[in-house]
């Protein structure tokens, strides 16, 4: 009885496996994308049975909900940590925003993005609900912020602005465009944050940022 208990005890966690499935199919799907990948490729991948991952996710479309799910809630903890630590200072709050958004951008390369809006275009729009959900609240309060200090424009209200910001997203950030322009997600994103930011930013916020 004793073996068994320091077995027991040793034994993974359902959650550690869990993490563990989601981490490896996370890195391959991001990278490669998933059209082409089986559960049986990542059992294998993982070194693990069928009837493990299976018990675990009950289909790729399961898996990659996860993958997504994980990704923004890892993106928006460390965005809301950002905007708690810098409340009242435009300039570093806005280096450290983008950074975080350049971080989670580069992880994600053009083959997921095709695989996502072709094989899983419900779980493409969940992408697009909460990319703008999580753009509107995050950017929404920085350039208030900016514009406290007076570093972003006061001429155009920050609705419209996100709203602008949004627009080029969306147009830009989506296969076909990606693939026509020979950009990354992450060049894509670098591009129009540039160019937004030369348009919102004040004569005094540009000699600061």
């Amino acid at each position: 009885m004793q073996r068994q208990a320091v077995s027991l005890e040793n034994a993974p966690s359902d959650q550690s496996v869990r993490r563990r499935i989601i981490a490896a199919a996370r890195q391959h799907f991001f990278t490669h994308g998933f059209r082409g990948v089986t559960m049986d490729d990542l059992a294998q991948d993982l070194g693990m049975s069928k009837k493990t991952l299976y018990a675990h996710f009950a289909g790729k479309n399961a898996l990659l909900e996860a993958i997504l799910q994980t990704k923004f809630s890892e993106a928006e903890a460390e965005l809301a940590s950002i905007t708690a630590d810098c409340p009242a200072d435009f300039v570093t709050a806005l280096h450290r925003l983008l950074a975080c958004a350049q971080k989670h951008t580069e992880e994600i390369q053009p083959p997921f993005v095709r695989d996502i809006q072709r094989e899983a275009p419900e779980l493409f729009q969940l992408v697009e609900r909460r990319r703008r959900d999580v753009i509107g609240r995050y950017f929404s309060k920085l350039l208030g912020e900016g514009r406290r200090e007076g570093l972003i424009r006061r001429d155009i209200p920050v609705s419209i602005m996100i709203e602008i910001l949004l627009g080029t997203i969306s147009s830009v950030i989506n296969p076909p465009k990606l693939a026509e322009l020979g950009l990354t997600v992450k060049g894509g994103f670098n591009a129009i944050i540039t160019m937004f930011l030369e348009g919102a930013v004040t004569a005094e916020g540009k000699t600061k940022i």
